[in-house]
């Protein structure tokens, strides 16, 4: 894992100039070994190494578009609580979110089956494919059994 924190992905994704184009990197990935049937927020033509059936993009409209199976989400970091809202309402699938002082924190911490703290420094890739931290920690929550498991097999830290 230490070997992505500084690395150069080289993948051109979606680049909107916003707050939120930061993408999961694949060492999480690697570390779940699940695959998902939905990438809720995808970017156009999704992420090459988000390991997702079916991707919904800001032209779908994941918060409209329902949701089956097991579901991925890095919600938009700058209003992630209907993100939040709807995965607690789903109740399968894994996200990963920044630690936050807003209610949907609170909401997210105590119904989620499983928590992770993600380690300090994490870098998402960004649109342009670089590497690039952010000031806040970072978490992966899960909901559902298979979800756990894989959090907890994952080798990615401590699960609460």
């Amino acid at each position: 894992m230490s070997s992505y924190l500084n690395m150069d992905f080289g993948h051109d994704l979606i680049d909107n100039g916003t707050k939120d184009d930061y993408y999961t990197p694949p060492w999480v990935f690697e570390g779940l070994g699940l695959t998902f049937d939905l990438d809720v927020c995808a970017p156009s033509g999704g992420v090459p190494w988000i390991p997702a059936v079916k991707s919904l993009t800001i032209i779908e409209d994941g918060l409209v578009t329902p949701w089956k199976g097991k579901v991925w989400m890095n919600p938009p970091f700058s209003n992630s609580k209907p993100w939040i809202m709807k995965f607690i309402e789903h109740g399968n699938g894994l996200c990963l979110v920044p630690a936050s002082n807003g209610r949907w924190w609170i909401d997210l911490w105590q119904k989620a089956d499983a928590i992770l703290a993600l380690p300090p420094g994490m870098k998402f890739v960004t649109g342009g494919g670089l590497a690039e931290g952010i000031s806040r920690p970072v978490f992966l929550a899960a909901m559902g059994a298979e979800n756990v498991s894989a959090l907890k097999s994952s080798g990615l830290g401590h699960v609460r």
